[in-house]
């Protein structure tokens, strides 16, 4: 009995004491702010997953600086003259196995796949439109991922966490390739880790969203989260920086995988046959 009672108690006490904090640890997990003021008139700017989450933050800051602001969540609309700044967000997370319509898994055909064709479809009109930016928003997870070249639509095993880092790896691997590719061209591409949000991109796990929930005191909110990618697409002294990685407004780490140039010219191919299209941008 006095065990319990003293369980309790300490539950009461670590509550009360998150109570009295919460403005401080509030504060201290809402990570960097993105401080220019920048405005984007004139400008087109075409973000996917833009109806929920960092991705409609991102928009709603975006179209407040004046720009236009198009949300790719469910039907794109292609018949711009101009794109000035494309983020690739849209995102699905630690889902059960299931293949897109095209066939692929989900987690690599979401985040890595759609957002690669769809950078290939867009690429001439930014190159035209230039000075352009493009922001692919990876994640931390990156640091545990590993491309299964032999498997990598994992249809010989999956697991779903290990699928969400493998894209999100291939996110950071996209993005760096590509920024090389584009050197000379005026259109940047850099990478973002948005920090851990909470947000509905847990929903497919139960434990994910169960600790989402018993912390969410010491997770971003969806306008805390979406500051890097709004930083990477508006700041003035990113007007020439690419192929670099970012989180909370700052440059950050990349684990050696993502750096790898052999494994990101691999993946390169191995997506342009899966999609089966050519870059000749």
């Amino acid at each position: 009995m006095m065990v319990l009672v003293l369980i309790v108690a300490g539950l009461v006490v670590v509550a009360l004491l998150m109570v009295l904090f919460a403005p401080y640890i509030r504060k201290y997990s809402a990570g960097g702010t993105c401080m220019s003021m920048a405005r984007l008139d004139g400008k087109t700017v075409l973000i996917t997953g833009a109806n929920t989450g960092i991705g409609k933050e991102t928009a709603l800051d975006l179209a407040i600086r004046g720009a236009r602001v198009i949300m790719a969540c469910r039907d794109v609309e292609k018949e711009v003259d101009h794109l000035h700044i494309l983020i690739n967000n849209a995102g699905v997370m630690m889902c059960p196995y299931v293949k897109t319509i095209d066939g692929f898994e989900m987690q690599l055909g979401v985040n890595h796949l759609g957002h690669f064709l769809l950078t290939y479809l867009l690429i001439g009109l930014l190159k035209r439109s230039a000075p352009a930016r493009i922001v692919v928003v990876s994640s931390l997870a990156h640091n545990v991922g590993w491309i299964r070249f032999h498997d990598l639509l994992s249809q010989g095993s999956y697991n779903s966490g290990l699928a969400y880092c493998q894209s999100k790896l291939a996110n950071l691997l996209f993005a760096r390739e590509l920024a090389r590719r584009l050197k000379g061209s005026s259109v940047t591409v850099n990478s973002v880790h948005p920090g851990l949000v909470c947000s509905d991109l847990v929903r497919h796990s139960t434990i994910m969203s169960l600790l989402f929930s018993l912390f969410s005191l010491f997770l971003k909110s969806p306008r805390d989260g979406a500051q890097t990618s709004i930083y990477c697409a508006v700041a003035e002294e990113l007007h020439s920086l690419t192929g670099k990685h970012f989180s909370d407004c700052a440059p950050a780490s990349v684990a050696p995988q993502g750096r790898n140039e052999e494994t990101a010219r691999k993946l390169w191919d191995a997506s342009s046959e899966l999609l089966g299209i050519v870059w000749d941008h």
